[in-house]
């Protein structure tokens, strides 16, 4: 592996943390160093929508908090495919989240899977263009 190898590795690391802090923390406009404006959006597996970011960060904003008070993302076993100034990553993640229970507190709800990025090197680093959210399991839904 050679260094630029190594960096681009980190500097992917980086966007998929960013990610799921943007997600976790509600800090929807940290999006925008994560995704190309024009990247498409797969969260149908969960439940979600398919669409370009522009109609995908909104969403995410009104319909997150909507349901789940607190969310906390775990990521583990990054695959990654270089190839130039694009790459492919599949990254495991774990995500519990705090739900109303219906009877005045929470419970814990908790989804498993893979979120396959397609990221391209741009003037400002790396961003994705492209995220599918596989679902490989879920836990008190």
């Amino acid at each position: 592996m050679d260094l630029q190898e190594i960096s681009d590795r980190l500097e992917i690391a980086d966007v998929l943390t960013r990610y799921t802090r943007a997600i976790d923390t509600g800090d929807w406009d940290k999006l925008d160093t994560v995704f190309t404006p024009d990247a498409q959006i797969d969260y149908t597996e969960s439940g979600g929508i398919a669409a370009g970011f522009a109609e995908v960060k909104p969403w995410l904003a009104e319909m997150l908090p909507m349901f789940f008070s607190k969310r906390m993302h775990t990521l583990g076993q990054l695959d990654y495919t270089l190839r130039g100034d694009e790459a492919d990553v599949t990254a495991y993640f774990d995500n519990p989240m705090l739900m109303d229970d219906g009877q005045g507190g929470q419970k814990v709800v908790e989804v498993g899977g893979m979120y396959h990025h397609t990221l391209i090197r741009t003037a400002d680093g790396w961003r994705s263009r492209k995220l599918h959210e596989e679902v490989i399991w879920k836990r008190g839904l």
